[in-house]
């Protein structure tokens, strides 16, 4: 009796033994059953732990699929590796890159549309600026990601000492040039080009600087070119040269304004000299208008995906536009929020009132604009910086320049 007892436990022991291997299979079924989507990205260091946080939250709020992420270096490296993967046929599921790259995409036939997949609800309430650049020849080809606004930084002390006032039109910082170069302190700083805010005041004008309709020798953009070209002509406005980036004489106290990104207020924070104080604000009207270029990275999704891996690649883009997480990425990284709401969130509020140097960039968002995508942007792009850096470096004139530049550019988008 002893030993059938025996035998009986040592069944059942068995049994229950088979039955968690069972699950624990089971489980791992379950878990290999997922959808993977390949992400490839251009984020580094704080900013791509932060964006492999997001992705790790976002694997473990559902259970359909699985997000793998993978750095290319920076955004250069992943263009890179899109170009190549392209050839050799191994690209990913979606990939981060500039909107601007998808009309090469598209002639290439490797991407693919977001239409069948995202639904206008689902866009309701993204900012009309980032939704505009997603859209080439009638579809949706990417969804907005990591984006920044073009703002203005201000010298907190030299404003005070001097007894000025915020600039609110590009004619206020003329003016000021005028009074300070007297005194050895440059108005405004720009970058090594000055393309972004040429861009801005063409755009306030009522034209635009790159389009597949070019018209950079139009009159409007002509006067908009002036407006800092006459600046770097008086002394009143310096552009950074070799620095790269006009924060450099910024810091150095050389400069009252400095015309960046707001995704460098990061590095500006960590660079500003000890007992520098500066504020930021958003970039003067021109002609009574106020605009903003908006820069950033989009999404795009590849037509080697698989149907499940399309729709697993929209579900993780609307998990990253959803208003919990562009505030959390808004917040651990400088870009800004993607959505009207967020923008109103008390707590993102809350944030803006203890980071105040955020809050232009976040006001800035409801007259962004970014440029048009078309086939030749990007030698668009090099033959208007080349036009830039003839201006700034050899005083060729505007009008010189710009009908150089009009000829370059008919040829490029034809």
């Amino acid at each position: 009796m002893k030993r059938f007892r025996q035998l009986l436990l040592l069944v059942l022991f068995l049994a229950a033994v088979a039955t968690l291997s069972a699950c624990s299979n089971k489980q791992t079924d379950a878990s290999s059953d997922r959808v993977t989507i390949t992400f490839w990205h251009g984020m580094t260091g704080e900013r791509k732990t932060e964006l492999n946080q997001m992705i790790s939250d976002f694997n473990k709020s559902q259970s359909k699929y699985k997000v793998v992420g993978s750095s290319q270096g920076d955004f250069a490296g992943v263009q890179q590796k899109i170009t190549a993967a392209a050839k050799s046929k191994t690209l990913p599921t979606i990939a981060q890159t500039t909107y601007t790259n998808v009309p090469n995409y598209v002639k290439g036939g490797f991407v693919t549309s977001f239409d069948p997949y995202i639904s206008k609800s689902d866009l309701s309430d993204i900012y009309p600026a980032f939704l505009q650049a997603t859209m080439y020849q009638g579809k949706r080809y990417s969804m907005p990601f990591s984006k920044s606004a073009r703002i203005l930084f201000y010298n907190k002390d030299l404003l005070k000492q001097e007894g000025l006032s915020v600039p609110t039109t590009w004619a206020d910082i003329q003016n000021d040039g005028e009074r300070l170069k007297a005194k050895g302190i440059t108005a405004m700083a720009f970058d090594q080009s000055f393309v972004s805010e040429l861009d801005g005041l063409t755009y306030q004008s009522g034209s635009q600087l790159l389009s597949s309709k070019p018209t950079v020798d139009s009159k409007q953009t002509l006067a908009a070119t002036h407006v800092i070209w006459d600046m770097l002509q008086e002394g009143t406005a310096t552009t950074a040269g070799t620095d790269g980036y006009g924060s450099t004489k910024f810091f150095a106290g050389k400069t009252l304004f400095y015309s960046g990104s707001s995704a460098a207020i990061s590095t500006i924070q960590a660079s500003t000299p000890k007992g520098m104080h500066w504020g930021t604000a958003t970039l003067p009207s021109y002609q009574g208008k106020q605009a903003t270029g908006i820069a950033g990275n989009d999404i795009v999704m590849f037509k080697s995906a698989s149907t499940a891996q399309r729709k697993g690649s929209a579900a993780f883009v609307k998990y990253l536009m959803s208003n919990k997480q562009t505030i959390k990425w808004a917040e651990k990284t400088g870009y800004v929020p993607l959505t009207k709401s967020a923008q109103k969130d008390a707590g993102y509020q809350s944030y803006l009132a203890k980071n105040p140097t955020a809050k232009a960039a976040s006001e800035s968002l409801s007259f962004g604009f970014q440029d048009q995508a078309f086939l030749g942007y990007e030698q668009y792009l090099a033959a208007l910086n080349k036009a830039v850096g003839e201006m700034t470096a050899n005083q060729v004139t505007p009008e010189k320049s710009m009908t150089q530049l009009q000829q370059q550019v008919e040829k490029i988008v034809k």
